[in-house]
């Protein structure tokens, strides 16, 4: 307990290494560190809360990274202190990681006002590493105002950042052809702003072009919110074009929400879908332990493999031998 006193006194200080021992500590998957981490994630809960927090997510190449160290060096210019939760992907085969973002982002990493947090998803759905909204109540706690949350990309991955962050940022590439095939409508009901980036020399009219077919077809989706209507961007994050009236637009969509309260009910929500994950998650590992279910376990997944049995008639009986005392 005194250790876990320290490290939290060490994070409201703004001490990195505390911040990073805290991190550590919560991301461990050993079941032995688990009442540690929630120990000091309660201490640290009152600290927590007052950041901005912005999704940012799209396809590999269309330059996330060069944004978002462009932006985040002019947040820190002006005074704010940012975190940044990069999530890498792992390998499915090694479990291994690629861990590059402090390299993609060389300036904004030499920052004492900038904390980058690569963090590798393991096998978590959508991309998403397990605790990274434990890593953004302590980067809050820590005093970072601003927090940017990076994903792949990829799949499912947009929809759970877009469930833990006040506001989410999708960036789009102008290729030829059809913009429209490029992007799923469900990621676009779930966008706060989408950021045609690239927007350069002779990709300028593309890219104009793109934004003008990305603001026609937010018109045809319904708002998630009454108090905001989706815009489409345009911006060059290597040229530094575009950058401040992208800020401008989450600090216009944050102090609307605000004075509708619209803001408050959302963090609300997000924490009880946070405390659900985490009981689905924990009540996996309960179940994936128990020792009547790993007997049976092998011979049910040989058996719905060779299709002997069911899935269904399985889990059932998996269900009944994890009730049994």
């Amino acid at each position: 307990m005194q250790k876990i006193q320290q490290i939290a006194d060490g994070v409201r200080s703004g001490n990195i290494r505390s911040l990073a021992k805290a991190i550590t500590l919560i991301e461990s998957r050993n079941p032995n560190h688990s009442r540690a981490a929630t120990t000091l994630l309660d201490k640290l809960l009152p600290d927590s809360g007052k950041a901005i927090r912005v999704g940012i997510s799209g396809v590999p190449g269309v330059g996330k990274s060069t944004l978002i160290e462009t932006l985040g060096m002019m947040l820190v210019e002006q005074g704010h202190r940012i975190a940044i939760l990069a999530v890498d992907p792992s390998s499915q085969i090694s479990g291994g990681s690629i861990l590059g973002d402090k390299t993609r982002m060389e300036l904004l990493s030499r920052e004492k006002n900038a904390f980058i947090r690569p963090s590798p998803t393991g096998d978590n759905l959508g991309g998403v590493a397990r605790k990274t909204r434990e890593t953004m109540l302590l980067c809050e706690a820590a005093g970072y105002d601003i927090i940017i949350v990076e994903t792949v990309g990829v799949g499912q991955s947009e929809i759970t950042v877009a469930s833990m962050v006040d506001f989410f940022l999708l960036l789009q590439l102008s290729n030829a052809g059809d913009e429209l095939q490029g992007i799923k409508k469900g990621v676009m009901e779930i966008a706060d702003a989408i950021l045609v980036n690239k927007a350069e020399g002779e990709n300028r009219p593309r890219a104009e072009l793109a934004r003008q077919q990305y603001e026609n077809a937010l018109h045809l989706i319904k708002p998630k919110s009454k108090n905001w209507q989706v815009p489409a961007l345009l911006c060059s994050a290597l040229h530094n074009e575009g950058i401040s009236e992208i800020w401008q637009t989450v600090e216009q969509f944050a102090e609307r929400l605000r004075n509708s309260g619209e803001f408050e009910e959302k963090r609300r929500l997000q924490a009880h879908d946070w405390m659900w994950t985490l009981v689905t998650d924990d009540l996996k590992d309960l179940f994936m332990r128990d020792k009547n279910v790993a007997a049976l376990l092998p011979q049910l997944q040989t058996g719905v493999g060779q299709g002997i049995t069911t899935p269904s008639a399985a889990a059932r009986r998996l269900l009944e031998a994890f009730r049994r005392p």
